[in-house]
């Protein structure tokens, strides 16, 4: 399939950008099926203000913080580990290798 560049409008700024024919190759290959509906620039900008999230941190305003981890003892062997939520009485808390053996057999 032939692609040619396309000018399209930013629905956030109003400004034409061009989607060039190598980022409409991309876009296929990654399958996706719409055009951008946003500029480079307002991308990024939506990129930043909705904040990376690697699993271990959070992020506000770009500075990431370690997620709050809460000490625990597994359910399953005794052993102490330490999870990312609060446990609470009466719900089973497991160390991430018997975790991984419970959530397998599910």
């Amino acid at each position: 399939m032939s692609f040619q560049t396309k000018s399209i409008p930013c629905c956030d700024c109003g400004v034409n950008f061009e989607f060039s024919a190598t980022e409409q190759e991309f876009y296929q290959s990654k399958g996706f099926v719409n055009d951008p509906k946003r500029c480079p620039t307002c991308r990024t900008a939506r990129k930043t203000e909705r904040g990376g999230n690697t699993g271990n941190s959070t992020s506000y305003n770009n500075i990431y913080v370690p997620r709050q981890m809460y000490p625990a003892v597994c359910s399953d062997c005794g052993k102490s580990t330490q999870v990312p939520f609060e446990p609470r009485n009466g719900k089973p808390v497991y160390c991430s290798d018997c975790y991984r053996k419970v959530s397998a057999n599910r």
